[in-house]
């Protein structure tokens, strides 16, 4: 079963008074490269988040934003009024009367009047955290197989066109080696006397030289490879990555042997398709 490694999830929840938001996304990658972004007050945590985002998404460059947004009704700032009143106070015994808003402008630049609430994770926010967070991997996931159903349709109908292909060569085969020898006598007539033992030889050697049935018996058996490890096995994107490129390796001797216009443009359309394979298996996790 083919997953892509393009993927992207976002789960929210409300969590005492805050809005936590996580979003995780990836590309397509040859390893496992995590971009992570957290409020400080999650920092303790970072190893089990990475730990969880590793396991659950194997491979790709991933991005993981987690966010806190404090609602209207709560908040996450302490002043300490009576130290704000003392101070004001004090100012005034200094500077004599004047404006109450100046002595304020003053005042809650001192120290200890403002200050955040106890930025400290406990238990049951870090056990919602991970809720989330798994809500979140599980729409992420859902992306991959949805978007690795597509590829997969893509990949197999290219493989399809280069099977088709290949079965388009076999009549240009004896025409072809028709076509050398035609060639080689014609060279031959040029010269009084022939040895037909060496033309034997000669064109013995061309034959094997220019035979491509072990070519197209691997490049049937690598297509053939293709697909069983689409439909067996998986997380599979690395080992079709090998396999296209025994395929291209095929398909290059195959081009080099063909000595025939007809088959060259049959060559042509199959590497066309083998491209498009490649970009696609690029993206497979």
């Amino acid at each position: 079963m083919i997953l892509s490694m393009t993927g992207f999830g976002r789960s929210e929840g409300v969590f005492e008074g805050k809005k936590l938001t996580i979003d995780v996304k990836s590309l397509n990658s040859k390893s496992f490269d995590l971009n992570i972004k957290m409020p400080l007050r999650y920092k303790e945590k970072e190893f089990e988040i990475r730990k969880m985002l590793n396991d659950r998404i194997l491979r790709g460059k991933v991005d993981c934003y987690i966010n806190i947004e404090t609602l209207d009704n709560s908040s996450d700032v302490n002043i300490n009024h009576h130290l704000v009143t003392s101070y004001i106070n004090e100012l005034k015994k200094i500077a004599g009367d004047g404006p109450d808003f100046e002595y304020l402008k003053m005042a809650i630049r001192m120290p200890d009047v403002i200050s955040s609430k106890a930025d400290v994770l406990n238990e049951d926010e870090w056990i919602f955290l991970i809720e989330v967070l798994n809500e979140s991997l599980t729409k992420f996931e859902n992306f991959r197989r949805t978007e690795g159903e597509i590829l997969q349709d893509e990949l197999e109908r290219n493989i399809k066109k280069i099977e088709n292909y290949l079965s388009q060569v076999e009549p240009y085969e004896e025409v072809r080696m028709d076509s050398v020898k035609e060639r080689y006598r014609k060279s031959l007539n040029e010269f009084d006397q022939i040895d037909e033992t060496r033309f034997y030889q000669e064109m013995a050697y061309y034959t094997e030289k220019l035979d491509i049935a072990e070519e197209k018996v691997r490049l049937t058996q690598h297509l053939k490879y293709y697909q069983e490890v689409i439909i067996n096995e998986d997380f599979n994107g690395k080992k079709l990555g090998f396999i296209s490129q025994e395929i291209g390796r095929e398909i290059n001797t195959l081009g080099s042997k063909a000595n025939h216009a007809e088959i060259q443009k049959l060559v042509v359309m199959m590497k066309d398709d083998l491209e498009k394979i490649k970009e696609q298996t690029l993206n497979v996790l």
